[in-house]
């Protein structure tokens, strides 16, 4: 009798501290989640207000102002770059296709 009181009160005083300790770990846990910055945070792309006036070139990369940037678009729009010749485009094809196969299977040594 006096050894299923005791076992009672251990069990009792488990359970007591296992709801203690999820109790505690609930009331944290939604703490943690509040990550986002406070509302009257202003984000850092609108206080950005710079003027990008230099560009590059999309041919060769070369610096370029804002006038010849436009111009140059304008006239890659017009008139699009040479097509390559067949049979070079297939060897192009066929490596892009190599370097594929090579890096799902090392071991082949292509």
């Amino acid at each position: 009798m006096k050894r299923l009181a005791t076992t009672q009160r251990i069990i009792f005083a488990l359970l007591g501290m296992s709801i203690s300790i999820l109790l505690w770990l609930s009331n944290h846990w939604d703490s943690a989640v509040i990550a986002l910055p406070p509302p009257e945070d202003i984000p850092e792309e609108i206080l950005r207000t710079e003027i990008i006036i230099d560009a590059r070139s999309p041919i060769d990369g070369q610096p370029v102002t804002a006038a010849e940037y436009i111009e140059l678009q304008a006239q890659l729009q017009k008139a699009p770059p040479p097509e390559l010749n067949t049979k070079l485009r297939q060897t192009i094809f066929l490596l892009r296709i190599r370097k594929a196969l090579q890096k799902l299977f090392p071991f082949l040594g292509f």
